[in-house]
């Protein structure tokens, strides 16, 4: 029983705590990396973004085209970088939300439909990295540590410490 217990729990549990940085960096690079192609691809070729959203029937087309893809590389890029992370999650979950809305919504009939779109999947990643964190390899966490390092030197220290 012991065998069971440790082959089938315990193995997996340590390796699974050992690479528990893996997932989030690879799933912020994959989805970063994809949203800063494409809010660059559709920054140089404005027109035929523009020409799209017009059919989709998004208003301002002209305004909205440099905005999505300026938020979709600038946001991607943080994305990717691990840099302010929850808070670049939050514009590319409205592109996202924006995308089914409009270019995908006829196509869905069902949750199902829904939970299949990719839209979606990128979607729960960002809410996942939002809500959780960026994982330990990003520059969030560097620049959290360093300020956390920064504030505990330069903190005065109490007479309650300074006793003991």
């Amino acid at each position: 029983m012991q065998i069971f217990r440790s082959l089938f729990f315990v193995l997996p549990s340590r390796v699974g705590a050992f690479l528990s940085w893996l997932p989030p960096l690879a799933a912020r690079v994959a989805v970063g990396w994809t949203f800063m192609l494409t809010g660059w691809g559709k920054l140089h070729d404005l027109d035929s973004v523009i020409s799209f959203f017009r059919d989709l029937g998004i208003p301002h087309p002209e305004l909205q085209a440099p905005f999505v893809a300026s938020v979709e590389l600038v946001c991607g890029t943080l994305f990717c970088i691990g840099l302010f992370s929850r808070i670049a999650a939050l514009p590319l979950v409205g592109t996202m939300v924006v995308a089914i809305a409009t270019a995908k919504w006829a196509d869905i009939s069902s949750f199902g439909d829904l939970y299949g779109t990719v839209e979606f999947l990128y979607i729960v990643i960002f809410a996942w990295i939002a809500a959780c964190g960026p994982g330990p390899i990003a520059v969030d966490t560097l620049v959290e540590r360093f300020m956390a390092s920064d504030e505990h030197a330069t903190a005065p220290v109490s007479s309650a410490r300074s006793f003991a």
